[in-house]
């Protein structure tokens, strides 16, 4: 399975058809999670209960009774969704011996009814606090685009259902995006990612990191497998047929404010090839100034992130207590400079936050869609963001920039992959929309995966 990773699509194909058997797949993927040299991808394997789950599918597929084009589909979680019997960990050592959850989270639930087959945790940066994908705790996976002899990170915080994916161990796994910790780990491992609209699926059982920011979306092979998955997590029957707008249909908008700001000139070169390949296809592209996102940062240069605030709110007994001794010290440094963003600046963010929504929304305007590189940079090499933590800090900060202006302006994104850059590393392209446009976004992110066939 490693050798040759199949999309949802192709397997639902093959096991509706019966040409492959729900049992043989879980137990093919068990088998390759558990003979992957790399260790540090997922944190627990789900034997028993993919195997339960696996063969209720084959029951059903045998006599007819399928649920649809998902029966019988691997999926691997991200360690922050409730497994009933289990304690959420969160990435953290210090959620080991927490209870267990008493049931699944509501999108576990949601998928299991569409028939898919869990089949483990992956792991992640502890408490989501992180776009690097580094854990000290439970090991960081291996990119698995590396060159040989080389460890380069996975993205974060999803790091494990990145890998996962593109190792081809799973043809999807659900992520948690708070700041890009879903377009992130897509765009620097080569696969799609998508983060949907905060709020389009329940947020119970999930281990929040920043509530006004928190969204959910998967991270698989193909825009056609999230459109799937999107439907299920919503407890839809089936998925809304996409509107399959040609390319010359589609209008962009390429923003032209810090979003390129410090990029690495191959991965600049990649995006303006495939911004290239959309305008020979008649699609209409402009180029415009967004002083929106520049406010962002000013804002926050300001009053402080929200999401610092929150995480701070949300960890404060343990940040000052004796749990903070086992937690990555670079969380809790991160974490505690939410100390100092008092209320009065937590409520200045909100109220301009939705001013620079509504401005962003205008400018953009009707039926565009925002384009730019996912990230200014491939993934790079861990040993030096180990050993210098200021460039961890650095480099956390510019991976984390251009995918948090989208959580802060409570939109949705698609993160499709656009070539390669320096050493051979995947580039990302981001796709964007406003709150709520999302089967907009995924249908012109469809038009677009299939005019760049990478």
């Amino acid at each position: 399975m490693t050798k040759q990773p199949r999309s949802i699509a192709r397997l639902s194909a093959l096991l509706q058809s019966g040409a492959l058997d729900p049992v043989a797949l879980a137990e093919e993927t068990l088998a390759a999670i558990q003979s992957q040299p790399d260790t540090a991808i997922f944190t627990t394997l789900l034997t028993d209960h993919a195997r339960v789950e696996a063969e209720a599918s084959r029951r059903r597929l045998a006599e007819g009774r399928s649920l649809g084009v998902l029966d019988g589909v691997p999926v691997a979680w991200k360690d922050l969704f409730d497994i009933e019997g289990l304690p959420t960990t969160a990435g953290s050592r210090v959620l080991r011996e927490s209870a267990p959850a008493g049931r699944d989270a509501a999108v576990v639930r949601a998928l299991s009814a569409a028939g898919m087959v869990s089949v483990g945790r992956v792991n992640m940066s502890e408490f989501a606090f992180s776009g690097l994908g580094i854990n000290p705790h439970y090991g960081t996976p291996r990119n698995p685009a590396s060159p040989a002899g080389e460890h380069r990170i996975p993205g974060g915080s999803s790091s494990g259902s990145g890998v996962a994916v593109a190792a081809g161990l799973v043809p999807v796994s659900i992520g948690t995006d708070t700041g890009g910790s879903v377009r992130i780990p897509a765009a620097f491992n080569g696969i799609v990612g998508y983060k949907a609209t905060r709020g389009r699926y329940s947020m119970e059982g999930v281990f929040p990191l920043a509530r006004s920011l928190d969204s959910l979306g998967p991270l698989c092979r193909t825009v056609q497998d999230a459109v799937w998955i999107d439907a299920a997590m919503r407890g839809l029957p089936a998925a809304e047929p996409l509107a399959h707008p040609a390319v010359a249909d589609l209008s962009f908008v390429i923003p032209e404010t810090v979003v390129f700001d410090g990029a690495e000139q191959e991965v600049v070169s990649a995006f303006e090839a495939a911004v290239e390949r959309l305008a020979r296809a008649g699609a209409r592209i402009r180029r415009e100034a967004f002083p929106e996102f520049s406010a962002i940062f000013d804002l926050m240069a300001r009053h402080g992130a929200l999401v610092t605030a929150e995480a701070y709110v949300l960890h404060r007994e343990r940040l000052t207590g004796p749990a903070a001794a086992l937690m990555d010290p670079r969380v809790v440094k991160r974490s505690l400079l939410g100390e100092k963003i008092a209320l009065s600046d937590y409520l200045a963010t909100l109220d301009e936050r939705e001013r620079l929504m509504a401005a962003f929304e205008a400018r953009l305007g009707p039926g565009n869609i925002l384009i730019h590189p996912t990230l200014p940079h491939v993934a790079p090499p861990i040993q030096p963001l180990l050993d210098d933590e200021d460039l961890f800090f650095q480099t956390n900060g510019k991976t984390l920039r251009n995918t948090l202006i989208g959580n802060f302006l409570d939109g949705c994104g698609v993160s499709l992959p656009c070539g390669t850059a320096a050493g051979g590393m995947p580039a990302g392209l981001l796709l964007s929309g406003p709150k709520g446009s999302d089967q907009r976004l995924l249908a012109a992110a469809a038009a677009v995966e299939k005019l760049l066939d990478l």
